[in-house]
């Protein structure tokens, strides 16, 4: 990298914040939100296909997201960057963190990187954003606020070429208090393929937000993976919004949270 600094000056921050005032428990994060690449690190020599798929960012996340944060009146914080540049669910300095390869795909600008390269990365992307997640938390802490974590992510249909069958699926590690709650709630939709820990499961080695955000503060929390196709057009993300909001407001009611 030719300079220090990995953002140029009037470039946008590292996150966005929906609903700062929202009144809810819930408290909602989208990690993967966007596919945008700092100036600095031109494509990673990647085609602007490339940088639409799923490699680059969790596909209509962030729609899902705004939608879930409008009607529960939560607030919401929604990463600015591709994960190509650093992935912000992936703990620092581990090898996923800025992936060489993702999927079968080779990342050539996040080859052989220096360590001040990485450290650029961490520092204006990756810790902008979980310290504004920390400084909210703790101000919930100081006022008693309930709160309870969701992480709005989506999932590809194929992955290295297996298909996927799981509309929803429901992520937890240590604690699974309301992540149990949910997997009941949606179970009950017949027509729901839902993935207990599937297609991914939560671990200190694969993931940063839940372990960090949520076990460390024992606040209830969960991961919630979308499928793509079924966030793929309007009718799809108001479908599922709907489901989801339904959902989570019948789980704060059944899993009676202390702040």
């Amino acid at each position: 990298m030719a300079s220090e600094s990995l953002l140029d000056p009037g470039e946008p921050p590292a996150y966005r914040i929906f609903r700062e005032q929202g009144r809810s428990a819930y408290f909602l994060t989208c990690d993967h939100a966007g596919n945008r690449l700092p100036r600095s690190l031109g494509t990673l020599g990647l085609s602007p296909p490339e940088l639409e798929r799923h490699i680059a960012w969790d596909i209509g996340a962030a729609d899902l997201a705004r939608r879930l944060a409008d009607a529960l009146d939560a607030f919401l914080i929604v990463q600015t960057y591709s994960r190509l540049a650093i992935d912000c669910n992936r703990p620092p300095n581990t090898p996923s963190s800025i992936a060489p390869i993702s999927e079968l795909t080779p990342i050539p600008g996040n080859q052989n990187l220096g360590a001040a390269e990485v450290e650029a990365r961490r520092r204006e992307i990756f810790q902008p954003y979980h310290d504004r997640i920390s400084a909210e938390l703790d101000a919930r802490k100081v006022l008693k606020r309930l709160t309870i974590l969701v992480a709005v992510h989506s999932f590809t249909p194929v992955y290295k070429d297996e298909s996927r069958p799981w509309q929803v699926g429901v992520l937890y590690n240590r604690d699974a208090r309301l992540a149990r709650i949910l997997l009941e709630l949606f179970r009950g939709e017949s027509r729901l393929i839902v993935g207990d820990n599937q297609p991914y499961s939560v671990s200190d080695e694969t993931d940063y937000a839940i372990p960090i955000h949520g076990e460390r503060r024992s606040i209830p929390h969960v991961e919630l993976e979308i499928r793509q196709d079924l966030l793929a057009d309007e009718s799809g993300l108001t479908a599922w919004a709907q489901r989801v909001t339904h959902a989570l407001r019948r789980a704060e009611g059944l899993l009676n949270p202390t702040p």
